[in-house]
C-alpha cells in the first residue's frame, strides 16, 4: 500500500463521494476510481459499496478508514520532526489527556516556552485513559496526562502537583444544592448524568466506581456524555445531576449551577507520563526538560 494512495481512499471516504473526492484531489475521476479498485485488489477485499450518488463503505472499509487515518497521522507527524530537526527551535508537541485542572500547569508550562520558541505547536487531545494510552503505544502522542491510579510500567511518568476532585454538579434551586456535600445514599433516587467511564468499574481512572461500591449498578443514569460542558447544558435544563471533577464547570455567582463535593472526599492525583525509551523530537525533548524541571523532586 501507498501511502498517496491511502490518502486517496480517506479523500473518498470522507467526501462520500468518487466525483467530490476527484474534485478534492485534483484527479480525474476515472483515475481515482481505478486507483481505489487497485487498492481492493491488492487487499483482496471490497472496500466500498458504490450507489447511485454515494458511496458506503463495506465493513472491511471502516477497518481501513481507522487504520489509514492513524498511519498517515503517524506519516504526518513524523515528516515534521525531521523537518523540525533542521530548526532545533521549532516543531510540534502532541499531548492527551482528559477533562482536568491540571491542563492550567501544562499551560502555564507552554506560554513560558512559547516566549522563548514561538516555533513550537502544541495539539491537545480530549480522551480517556484508554484513548491517550493507544495513542502514546502508537506514537501519536508526545505525552499523556492520566488520572491516578493508573499503569504507568510501560511509561515513564512525573507526578503533577494538581489534585482532581469529584462531586457533584447540579442546579442551585435542587434539593442537594442545600447540603454542603453529597453522600452515597444521596445519590441512589436522583436522575445522574455520568460520563461512560464512571459507570464501568473495570477501568482504570475511575475512581468513583470504587467510592461508590457494589451498588454501583442500582444508580438511575439517565444520560451518558464523554464532555463535561454538554452535561452542564443539560443540568441547566433540569435533566439530572452531573457526576463530575471540580472547577470544569463555571459554578461562579452568575451560574445557575453549583458544585458539592462528595463525603468521603474523593481526590486523585495525576501523573503526565511518556514512553519508556522514547525518542523525542527536538521540540518535544525540550518540553519534557521543562517538565522536569518544574515537576520534578
Amino acid at each position: 500500500m501507498e501511502i498517496r494512495v491511502l490518502r486517496y481512499f480517506l479523500a473518498v471516504a470522507r467526501e462520500g463521494n468518487i466525483t467530490a473526492a476527484a474534485n478534492f484531489l485534483h484527479l480525474t475521476q476515472p483515475t481515482l476510481s481505478r486507483q481505489i479498485r487497485d487498492l481492493e485488489e491488492e487487499l483482496g477485499q471490497q472496500l466500498l459499496i458504490r450507489k447511485s450518488h454515494r458511496i458506503v463503505l463495506t465493513p472491511e472499509g471502516m477497518l481501513l478508514r481507522k487504520r489509514a487515518e492513524e498511519i498517515i497521522a503517524m506519516v504526518d507527524k513524523t515528516e515534521a520532526e525531521f523537518s523540525s530537526m533542521e530548526n532545533t527551535i521549532g516543531g510540534d508537541i502532541y499531548i492527551g489527556g482528559g477533562e482536568t485542572q491540571a491542563i492550567r500547569q501544562v499551560a502555564e508550562l507552554i506560554k513560558e516556552l512559547r516566549e522563548d520558541y514561538p516555533g513550537i505547536h502544541y495539539h491537545l487531545h480530549s480522551g480517556n485513559a484508554q484513548d491517550v494510552t493507544d495513542r502514546l503505544d502508537k506514537g501519536l502522542l508526545d505525552f499523556g496526562i492520566l488520572i491516578q491510579p493508573a499503569d504507568l510500567s510501560k511509561y515513564d511518568f512525573l507526578n503533577l502537583p494538581a489534585k482532581d476532585v469529584w462531586g457533584v454538579v447540579m442546579r442551585k434551586d435542587s434539593p442537594l444544592a442545600q447540603k454542603k456535600f453529597v453522600e452515597k445514599w444521596d445519590l441512589l433516587d436522583v436522575p445522574l448524568i455520568c460520563s461512560r467511564q464512571v459507570m464501568m468499574p473495570q477501568q482504570s481512572e475511575n475512581g468513583f466506581a470504587d467510592w461508590f461500591g457494589r451498588d454501583l449498578e442500582k444508580l438511575h443514569v439517565v444520560t451518558s456524555y464523554n464532555l463535561v460542558y454538554n452535561a452542564a447544558i443539560l443540568v441547566e435544563a433540569g435533566v439530572g445531576y452531573a457526576i463530575t471533577l471540580d472547577k470544569l464547570v463555571n459554578t461562579a455567582a452568575g451560574s445557575n449551577l453549583c458544585f458539592r463535593p462528595l463525603k468521603p472526599r474523593l481526590e486523585l492525583g495525576l501523573n503526565i507520563v511518556w514512553k519508556k525509551y522514547q525518542v523525542f523530537s527536538p521540540a518535544a525533548q525540550l518540553f519534557l526538560k521543562k517538565l522536569q524541571e518544574t515537576f520534578a523532586g
